[in-house]
This record gives C-alpha cells, structure tokens and sequence, in this order.
C-alpha cells in the first residue's frame, strides 16, 4: 500500500503526517468508546434513556456522566419517572448548582415508599439550601428525640420555681417529625430546645403548688403542647415527655430571709441614725449648761463690786450689808440641809 501511495507521487512525510493523525482519531475514539461504553449500556439495559453522545456531552459541560447515570438509573427503577417529569438535564443542572444529585434521589425514593408528598422542585430547593433532605424524609418517617435542655450545652436540668416558691429541677424529651414544606427557612433543633423550655419554666410557674407539677407532670406537658411551639420551625413535634423532676431549694423562703434581713439593717441603719442624733443633741444641750453656768458665773462676780460701788455711793449701810450676809448663810445652809447644794 505504501509502494503505491509513493508511486502515485505522494510526499513520503505528507503520509506520515496523515497517518499519525488518522491512528490518533482512531486511539481516541477507541478511548472514548472504552470510557463511555459501559455506561450507555447501563442506562440502554435499564432503559435510562441516555444516549451515548450525551454521555460525551456531560464531560465537556464538566458534569460527572457516571453520577448522573447511577441516579437516572435509581429515578428509572424507582418508579420516579413516572411520578415527577424527572429529566437528565435536571440531574445535570442540580449537579452544575452544586447539589448532591444521588441524596436527592435516595430521598425521593425513600420518600416515594413512605407515602411523603415530595416532588423533585422542593427536594432539590431544599438540598441547594445546605439542608440534608435525605435525613429529613427519614427524620418524617422515624420522628426523632431531643433532649431539653441540651445536654451538649452544659445546662443539666431546666429550673423553674413554683407559686409556691420551691424551686423544681425538670429534663424532658421531644419528639419531633420533619415537616418537608417548612424545613427551607425554619427554625432548626435549637429553636425547639429555647421555645420547649421556655413553655416548661412558665407552666411551672404558673401553677399554685409544686405538689401539682410532682402528682401529674403530664399537665406540664399538654400546656407546652398546647401553646404551639413548632410555629415557623422545620419540625412538627410530636409529644413533650417530662423525664425527670426533682425538687430543689426552697427559693421563696429563702428571698423573704433576704428580705426580712435586709429590712433589719435597714432598721438597724435607721435607729443608728437616730441614736447619732440624739446623741449630739445632748452634747449640745451639755454645751449650752455650760454656757448658762458661765453667764451665772459672770454675773456673781458683779455682785461684790456692785455692794463696793454701793459703799461708796452711801446707797448702802453697814447694817443693811450685814443682814444681806446673814440671808446668804441662812440660804447656803438650807441648801446644805436639803441636799441640793454646797455651802461656798
């Protein structure tokens, strides 16, 4: 064949080119039908519905064919197909989004058995949200148990305190259920923990005696249900058991030991106050007896230049002085008689 090509006047280097190029085209269809081959048999065995040439195709949009074949396989024999207009662009446009194509899938199954009105729109919107749709369907099927409080947060035990003032340390349990038609944008697990708790401190609360929550702990948790906590949340909760109560403190008797005590220093502040008033007063008073015995003082000392001037003046005789003696001794000894003074 070369001798004739060449004898036909063909470059000798324009053959080589031609034929190095037509065994390339060859290895890499060769290569191609290898790769893609066992795949298109897979979704023609299964009646998948995937040509081979679309195959080819995913690889160039940068989409895994093998991905999208196992999952348009599940959807096929699932039945899925023939429920939701699933087609293999839509398995490709979720996986370009960045979805989880076989979760999704796996859910819709899943959820296709159980009887859960899930179509391909929500199951995929709510898998591009960052939810586990998979989880959830199981989670509607199997409802789950959630602690509250959250042992995981350190908080052992929900304190709420009676009317009566005992303090009561309580732990429940709810079970909850996915709700598939609110779990894009509600409230997750954290929401129904706060919100449960929030019910149990407050029915606790609300009741007269702490002998009442210990004999029938079921009302606590037939208030809680009743006040429709799973509003705007990805959960629909099933029942709220109470699992533990245990009696605490008595916290009422001990706020009016604090108070009665801080009543006392109060009283305590106040009588000191008084105490301290009284207290200057008298030494006020003290004071102003000294001041008067000094004004006395002063005054007895004008008495003997008084009786000089007198002398002087003639405005007073001997006698008269005399008799003036006598009455003051006759006054000093009667004080000494009576106990009431001293004799100067």
């Amino acid at each position: 064949m070369i001798q004739s090509v060449l004898a036909q006047g063909m470059n000798p280097t324009t053959f080589v080119v031609i034929a190095a190029v037509m065994g390339l085209m060859a290895f890499v269809g060769v290569a191609i039908f290898a790769r893609y081959i066992g795949l298109w048999i897979q979704c023609w065995m299964t009646n998948a519905g995937i040509p081979f040439f679309h195959l080819i195709m995913m690889t160039i949009r940068k989409v895994n064919p093998a991905v999208i074949v196992r999952a348009k396989i599940t959807a096929v024999q699932a039945g899925l197909t023939e429920v939701y207009p699933i087609t293999t662009r839509d398995l490709e446009s979720h996986y370009l989004a960045g979805g989880n194509v076989p979760n999704v899938i796996r859910a819709l199954v899943a959820a296709h058995r159980a009887n859960i009105d899930l179509d391909w729109q929500t199951a995929q919107a709510i898998d591009l949200a960052g939810r586990d749709v998979l989880e959830a369907v199981r989670t509607s099927v199997y409802p789950k148990v959630i602690d509250c409080p959250d042992p995981r947060k350190g908080a052992g035990t929900l304190d709420a305190v009676a009317a009566d003032g005992i303090l009561l340390k309580s732990r429940a349990r709810v079970t909850v259920r996915t709700n598939i038609r609110q779990l894009i944008g509600g409230a997750t697990e954290e929401t129904i923990i706060a919100r449960v708790g929030q019910g149990i401190v407050q029915a606790i609360g609300s009741t007269k005696s702490y002998k009442l929550v210990l004999e029938n702990p079921e009302m606590i948790s037939q208030t809680v249900l009743d006040q429709g906590l799973e509003a705007q949340t990805a959960f629909e909760i099933v029942s709220i058991d109470i699992a533990d109560i245990d009696v605490g403190e008595n916290i009422g008797a001990r706020l009016s030991a604090d108070q009665a005590e801080a009543d006392m220093r109060v009283a305590q502040a106040k009588a000191e106050q008084q105490r301290a008033y009284f207290t200057a007063r008298e030494q006020e008073m003290v004071a102003d007896v000294q001041k008067n015995r000094a004004a006395v003082v002063l005054a007895e000392a004008q008495v003997p230049m008084a009786i000089a001037e007198a002398f002087r003046n003639q405005s007073l005789g001997l006698v008269d002085y005399y008799e003036l003696k006598n009455v003051q001794a006759d006054t000093q000894m009667r004080s000494a008689i009576a106990g009431n003074g001293s004799s100067k």
